[in-house]
Formats: C-alpha cells, sequence, structure tokens
C-alpha cells in the first residue's frame, strides 16, 4: 500500500515511541518497584521489669525491644531514645515517621494477667502523618501487626502457666488474655481535611511550576519584542525579572485562594504558605528566564521533561526511593525543595517550622537572577559586536 511507503508514517512511528519512552521513564521509571527501606521510627523503651513468684524476673519490655530490632523483615530503622518527650521532639523535627512507647508497667500488667485482678498494659503507637502520610500508613499498619503477634505469644505463654496451676481459668482472666497488651494509636501533625492524603504541597508545587513557566515564556517573548521595537535592551531586560516575580505572587495567592475557598482544602497557616509559595514561585520563574534567555525556545523541553520526571517523586517518601532515583534526580530537582518547604509550613506549625529547604531557594533564585541579567549583558555585546562589523 502507497500510505507504508510515505516517509512521515515512518517518522511517525519513531517519534511517538521515543515520546511513549521518554514519558515513560519519567512517569514510571523513577517509582516503579520502589519498596520502604530504613523507615526511621523512635522507641521508647520505659518498662521496669518485676519480679515473679518463682524467683524469676520479667521484662517484656527488653524482650520487645530484642524481637524488633532484630527482626530484618520490618523495613524500619530503629532510633532508641530514652523519653516519650524526646521522641515527640524528634517527630516534630521531621526526624521520625512515628514512635512506640513502651510503658512503665508493661511487665507489671503481663504479670498480672495470671493474678486475680489482671490489669494489662497499654502500648502506644504514634504516627506523624504530616512528615509523610504514606510512610505514617506503613509504620502504623507494621506496628499494629507487630503488637498483634506479641500479644499472642504473650498469650500463649500466659495460658500455659496459667495450665499448670489449674485446670480453670476465671473470666477475668481469660477475657485479659484475649489483649494482653492494649494499643492504643495516636496522630501528630495531621494533614487536616481536603489535603489529598498529605499531597497536597506536592500537587501545589506542580501546579506554581506550571504557571511559572507559562510566565517565564510569555515574558520572554514580551522581552524579545519589546528589544526590538525599543532598543531598550538592559532596561527590559532588568523588567523581566520585576514584573515576573510580581506576577508569580499575584498567582501563587490566587492558588492559596482558590484550594482553600473553592476545595476546602484546610490550611492553618493560609499567609505563610502564600508567602513560601511566592518564593517558591519566584525561583521556578527566575530558573526558566535564565534557560530561556541563554538557550532559547529549546529550554522548554529540558523544562517540561524536568517537571515530568520530578511529579512522581515530590510525595514519595526518600525512604522508598531506590538509591539510582535518589541520587540522579531526587537530590537536586528544584521542585522538591518547594515541596518539603510547604510541608514544613502546612503540617509543622507554618513559617517558623521551615528548615533549609527556604536557604536553598533563596540560593537558586540568587544565582538565576545573576544569570538572567548576565544573558542581557551578553546579548548586548553580541549585538554591539554585530554593529561594528557590520
Amino acid at each position: 500500500m502507497a500510505i507504508f511507503k510515505q516517509k512521515i508514517l515512518w517518522i511517525g512511528v519513531l517519534v511517538i515511541t521515543l515520546v511513549l519512552t521518554v514519558f515513560g521513564l519519567a512517569m514510571m521509571g523513577s517509582v516503579l518497584g520502589t519498596k520502604p527501606h530504613n523507615v526511621p521510627v523512635a522507641l521508647v523503651v520505659l518498662d521496669e521489669p518485676v519480679d515473679l513468684p518463682t524467683g524469676d524476673k520479667l521484662a517484656v519490655g527488653e524482650m520487645i525491644k530484642q524481637q524488633l530490632t532484630s527482626n530484618t523483615q520490618l523495613p524500619i530503622s530503629w532510633k532508641l531514645v530514652s523519653s516519650e518527650a524526646e521522641a515527640r521532639e524528634g517527630m516534630n523535627s521531621r526526624d521520625y515517621y512515628g514512635a512506640l512507647v513502651l510503658p512503665k508497667d508493661l511487665s507489671a500488667g503481663v504479670a498480672s494477667l495470671t493474678s486475680p485482678t489482671p490489669a494489662p498494659a497499654t502500648v502506644q503507637i504514634i504516627s506523624n502523618e504530616g512528615m509523610n502520610t504514606q510512610a505514617a500508613t506503613v509504620v502504623k499498619q507494621g506496628l499494629g501487626q507487630v503488637m498483634k503477634m506479641v500479644s499472642l505469644e504473650l498469650s500463649k505463654s500466659t495460658l500455659g502457666q496459667l495450665s499448670q496451676r489449674s485446670d480453670q481459668i476465671p473470666a477475668a482472666t481469660a477475657a485479659a488474655l484475649l489483649a494482653p497488651l492494649q494499643v492504643t494509636e495516636e496522630t501528630v501533625h495531621p494533614v487536616g481535611a481536603n489535603n489529598a492524603s498529605g499531597n497536597a504541597p506536592g500537587l501545589m508545587t506542580q501546579i506554581m511550576w506550571m504557571g511559572s513557566l507559562v510566565t517565564a515564556m510569555m515574558l520572554f517573548l514580551a522581552s524579545n519584542n519589546a528589544k526590538k521595537t525599543t532598543g531598550r535592551k538592559w532596561g527590559v531586560q532588568l523588567l523581566q525579572p520585576i514584573v515576573g516575580i510580581a506576577l508569580v505572587g499575584g498567582a501563587s495567592g490566587f492558588l492559596v485562594w482558590m484550594a482553600n475557598a473553592w476545595y476546602g482544602m484546610e490550611m492553618t497557616a493560609a499567609v505563610d504558605t502564600w508567602l513560601f509559595l511566592w518564593l517558591g514561585g519566584s525561583m521556578f520563574y527566575l530558573l526558566q528566564s535564565m534557560l530561556l534567555n541563554w538557550i532559547g525556545l529549546p529550554a522548554m523541553a529540558i523544562l517540561i521533561l524536568l517537571m515530568f520526571f520530578s511529579m512522581p517523586i515530590l510525595n514519595m517518601p526518600v525512604e522508598f526511593l531506590s538509591g539510582t532515583t535518589h541520587d540522579l534526580l531526587y537530590s537536586w530537582t528544584p521542585l522538591r525543595f518547594v515541596t518539603g518547604g510547604l510541608r514544613e509550613i502546612m503540617y509543622f506549625g507554618g513559617m517558623d517550622a521551615v528548615g533549609t529547604n527556604a536557604a536553598v531557594l533563596w540560593s537558586i533564585a540568587g544565582g538565576c537572577l545573576i544569570l538572567l541579567l548576565a544573558a542581557g549583558v551578553k546579548k548586548r555585546k553580541e549585538a554591539s559586536q554585530y554593529s561594528s562589523a557590520a
């Protein structure tokens, strides 16, 4: 058939294959096969061993500690801390995705199961939802399953001791044996309502990147036209960052208002969120404008690919990423610094909670601003040299 002899058909097939390969790698290559590993969780062992009537000591807390720290099947990196307050401080500082607290009366509670008045102890599981909902869920579910297994072992052990004493077990003891350990769950730094299950920072970052990209492209084209018509190249080059940052400020404010007013996104620090999003959007704009002014329209391909490669990992816990993805993409992509800062502001107490992410954004923005202005100087020199040669 004649259609199969047309070069444009085979060129189209090649282009489609290339596009699918590149965007498939961008959207799936960095996250497929990811699994949690070395997720930091605080372990607080407050348990005090008790003496048994047989003369032996019962140390349930130490037993659970040994079982947990020696279990290589758990994707958890246990961090031993001395108190619950220290564990909570670590979660506030975003060091731990959760904590397991073994109380002071844990052994005493287990020992009481063989007495006429059993009083099971309470183990506390704390999940740090604001740090990352996905990782916090893994921690909560994993620790819940572990505590069920420990509780079952304690039930079997206690039942064996009781059966050696008597064939009859009191009703209160039998009821206590069903749950020798009471488990309570607590969530700290909750993400709030309509926050896309904690993914709102990543979503807002992506929207801001696209908004900044449109702004950068629009002002790049407008600046080039203005330079041709007015001849005031240096003045136009100076206006490009000023006007762009102002527009990004308005766009970021509208985005925060839209998320809250239209979609009901719960925000405890809306103003701080807007200010940081303005900073992140300004950094995006300056980076994009700098590349456009130095490279021209081909920079759009780089910027679009950067967005698509970064999108899948923005809301992914770093402990879930492969070493390759972490080193080759996550470690340097500018989008993750905006997402991280927004997460700190939205879920950890406003602008006071911002860590190094803000400093990184200021540094990138400053460097890109200098390079953007330098692009204007370079073009001006090239134009002068061309005029002199003519």
